[in-house]
C-alpha cells in the first residue's frame, strides 16, 4: 500500500505535473471539456424542441464544421508567427462571447437560422484556430523526454472531461433548459482564457534565462528551416500524412454509420450506447498506458504494432458473439488507437522545428477532419448495399496495412524518438552512417531552440 501511494505521489508531482505551466493547461483543458459537452448536449436540444427540427440542426452544425476545416491551415501559420498561447487566448475569448450571446438568445425564446448560423461560424472558424495552435504548447513547456508521458496526461484530461460532460449537460438541460447549460460553457472558456493568461510563454522564461528551447549563452543560432522547404524534404511528415489520411477514411464512416447500424440490427440502443463508452473507456486506457510506458527508442515499430491490434479488434466487431465480444473488441480498439495517436503526435512534435509546428500539426488535423465527409459518404452508400459487417474488417485490414507498409520507408522505419528534421544542405555528404537528405538526423545534445518565443507555452 505504501509502495502504491508512493507511486501515485511521484505520478502526480514528478515529470511533466512538475511544471506549473502544465497543471495549470490541465486544469483549463478540464474545464473547457467540461463546457464543451454541455454546450454539446445543449444545442440539439435547443434546436430540435422549437420549431427547427433536424434540417435546421444540419444547417447549424455545416455553418459550424465548414469554417472549422478551413481555418485550421490558418491557426497553424499564425500560431507560428504570433505564438500558439496567444492564438488560444484570443480564440477562447471570442468563443466566450459567442457561447454567451447564444446562452442570452436560448433564454429569450427560440433561436432562428439567422440568429444560430452567424455564431456557429464564428465558433467553428475558433476551433480551426485553437485546434493546431494548442498542439504548439507541450513542447515549449516540456522537456522533450517528458513530451510523450505530458501528451498522454492531456489526452487523458479531455477525456476525462468528454465522460463528465454529458452527463453534467444532460442534466442542466434537463432541470434547467439549454440556457444554463449554453452558460457553462461560456463560462468554461473564460477560465481556460485565465488559466492561458498564467501560464510562462517561452519569451517570458528565455528572460529569466531558463527558457527549456532557449539557446545557451553564446550559442550560435541554427538556420531556419522555412514551410515550404519542409514540406518538399520532410519525408516522415509525407509518410505520416498519408498514413493519417488511409486510416481516417477507413475509420471515420465505419465507427459513424456501419457501428450504429450494426447495433441497430443486433443490439438496440442500449447495447449502442454500451460501446460508445467502451470507445470512450478504452481511449483512456490507451493514454494511461501511454502515460506509464517508458519512451521506445523506435516509435514506428511501437506504432506499427498498435495499428496491427487496431485491425485485428476492430475487424471481429461484428464476430465476436453479440454485445459482450463486440465491447471489448471496441475497448481493445480503442485503447490503441488511444496510444497510438500519442506516439505520432509526440514524434512530431519532437521531429518539426519548433517554430513550423503550428502548421506541421494543422495539416496532419486537415488529413484527419478532412476525410470524413467522404468516409461517412461512402460508408453510408456500401451500408445500404452490403450491410455493416463487411466494414469492419475492411477498415480494420486497411488500418493494419497502412502502416505496416510504411515501415517499408526508410524515414519511417529508421526514425527515432530523439530525431529532429535536418536541413538536406545540412546533411554531410558521403555520412555512412547518416540518413539520406531530407530524412532527420540525431538531435543535438544541446538545448533545442525556441524559434517560435510566445509561440509556445
Amino acid at each position: 500500500m505504501a509502495a502504491a501511494g508512493q507511486r501515485l505521489r511521484t505520478a502526480l508531482t514528478g515529470g511533466p505535473m512538475s511544471v506549473r505551466g502544465f497543471r495549470l493547461l490541465l486544469a483549463g483543458q478540464l474545464s473547457s471539456t467540461v463546457g464543451d459537452y454541455c454546450y454539446a448536449v445543449a444545442l440539439p436540444w435547443l434546436i430540435l424542441s422549437g420549431d427547427g427540427g433536424p434540417v435546421l440542426l444540419g444547417t447549424v452544425l455545416a455553418c459550424y464544421g465548414i469554417p472549422r476545416v478551413v481555418t485550421i491551415p490558418l491557426g497553424g501559420l499564425v500560431a507560428d508567427r504570433i505564438g500558439g498561447r496567444r492564438v488560444m487566448l484570443m480564440t477562447d475569448l471570442v468563443r466566450a462571447a459567442a457561447v454567451g450571446t447564444l446562452a442570452v438568445i436560448a433564454s429569450t425564446g427560440t433561436p432562428t437560422l439567422a440568429q444560430l448560423a452567424p455564431i456557429a461560424v464564428v465558433l467553428g472558424a475558433c476551433s480551426g484556430m485553437f485546434i493546431p495552435a494548442s498542439y504548439t504548447l507541450l513542447p515549449a513547456l516540456l522537456r522533450k523526454e517528458d513530451l510523450g508521458r505530458g501528451n498522454a496526461l492531456s489526452t487523458m484530461v479531455n477525456q476525462v472531461g468528454g465522460l463528465l460532460g454529458p452527463t453534467a449537460g444532460g442534466a442542466l438541460v434537463a432541470a434547467f433548459d439549454a440556457g444554463p447549460a449554453l452558460t457553462v460553457d461560456a463560462a468554461s472558456f473564460l477560465v481556460s482564457a485565465l488559466v492561458l493568461s498564467r501560464i510562462r510563454t517561452g519569451a517570458d522564461a528565455a528572460a529569466d534565462g531558463a527558457a527549456p528551447g532557449g539557446a545557451a549563452p553564446g550559442e550560435a543560432s541554427a538556420p531556419r528551416t522555412t514551410f515550404t522547404e519542409l514540406l518538399r524534404h520532410g519525408r516522415l511528415l509525407h509518410v505520416v500524412l498519408v498514413v493519417a489520411l488511409v486510416c481516417n477514411l477507413a475509420f471515420s464512416g465505419t465507427i459513424e454509420v456501419a457501428l450504429p447500424e450494426l447495433a441497430h440490427q443486433d443490439m438496440g440502443v442500449t447495447g449502442y450506447g454500451v460501446l460508445l463508452t467502451c470507445l470512450s473507456l478504452g481511449g483512456l486506457a490507451g493514454s494511461l498506458v501511454a502515460a506509464r510506458s517508458r519512451p521506445v527508442r523506435s516509435p514506428a515499430y511501437l506504432f506499427a504494432v498498435l495499428a496491427v491490434v487496431m485491425g485485428i479488434a476492430l475487424s471481429a466487431v461484428p464476430y465476436a458473439g453479440g454485445l459482450a465480444g463486440a465491447a471489448i473488441c471496441v475497448c481493445v480498439y480503442a485503447l490503441a488507437s488511444g496510444w497510438q495517436n500519442i506516439v505520432v503526435v509526440t514524434m512530431l512534435q519532437v521531429w518539426a522545428p519548433p517554430a513550423l509546428i503550428g502548421r506541421v500539426m494543422s495539416l496532419v488535423m486537415l488529413a484527419v477532419m478532412g476525410t470524413f465527409p467522404v468516409s461517412v459518404a461512402v460508408a453510408g452508400f456500401g451500408v445500404r448495399h452490403l450491410g455493416a459487417a463487411p466494414f469492419f474488417p475492411v477498415a480494420g485490414g486497411a488500418i493494419a496495412l497502412t502502416v505496416v507498409g510504411a515501415l517499408t520507408q526508410r524515414v519511417f522505419r529508421d526514425h527515432r524518438a530523439d530525431t529532429e528534421y535536418t536541413p538536406p544542405d545540412l546533411v554531410p555528404a558521403g555520412t555512412p552512417a547518416g540518413p539520406a537528405p531530407g530524412v532527420p538526423a540525431a538531435r543535438s545534445a544541446r538545448p533545442r531552440r525556441d524559434d517560435s518565443q510566445e509561440s509556445q507555452r
